[in-house]
């Protein structure tokens, strides 16, 4: 009868460990998700960008410093986007990411600024419909970024709580990092107005 009890014991923590565990990959694999549209959104905005490069540079032909560190932070954005998407929740990969962004948002803001200089550019309908393509991916990716640390947060305090810490050690489950924007001009979306 003790075996029984004992083995009965043994297969109900076997069991509860398991459902532990499950739960940490879900978790897991919903902030992994969740960085996936960020990914999405910050491809479509990267893409956006040659475009803009291109609208521009017929009228500011002489603003050729700006528009080539619009051309290299986007690259920088490109390969940090790129870094995070192969480890979403490191926080190397995390800072990296939103450095890149933010040196981004940071050019293009210059970009827009020179651009109010020249009234044929605010007027040429190809600039309107990218600077409007460009404000609305800004605000996806406000949401897909509050998406991701939610989801981060909700799976680093699931693998924060007693008992599950001790199932999260015993399987090397690491904490995610959250996307922090350090930046104030990054966490608004470039006014565009033409």
């Amino acid at each position: 009868m003790e075996l029984l009890i004992g083995l009965g014991v043994i297969v109900a923590l076997v069991f509860f460990i398991f459902a532990i565990y499950n739960g940490l990959i879900l978790a897991r694999n919903q902030y992994k998700n969740a960085f996936a549209q960020i990914d999405v959104q910050l491809t479509r905005r990267h893409d956006l960008i040659p475009n803009l490069v291109e609208t521009v540079k017929g009228y500011m032909a002489h603003e050729r410093e700006t528009l080539e560190a619009v051309i290299q932070a986007r690259h920088g954005a490109v390969n940090g986007l790129k870094a995070a998407a192969a480890d979403p929740g490191n926080p190397g990969a995390m800072r990296q990411l939103a450095g890149a962004e933010n040196q981004l948002t940071q050019t293009l803001g210059r970009l827009f600024a020179l651009s109010e200089a020249y009234p044929d550019l605010k007027a040429n309908q190809n600039m309107m419909q990218l600077s409007e393509e460009l404000a609305t991916t800004e605000n996806r990716v406000a949401f897909a970024r509050q998406a991701y640390n939610d989801a981060v947060m909700s799976y680093n305090n699931k693998r924060e709580v007693v008992p599950n810490n001790l199932v999260a050690g015993m399987f090397n489950f690491t904490a995610a990092q959250l996307l922090e924007i350090e930046d104030k001009a990054m966490r608004q979306a470039p006014k565009v107005s033409f």
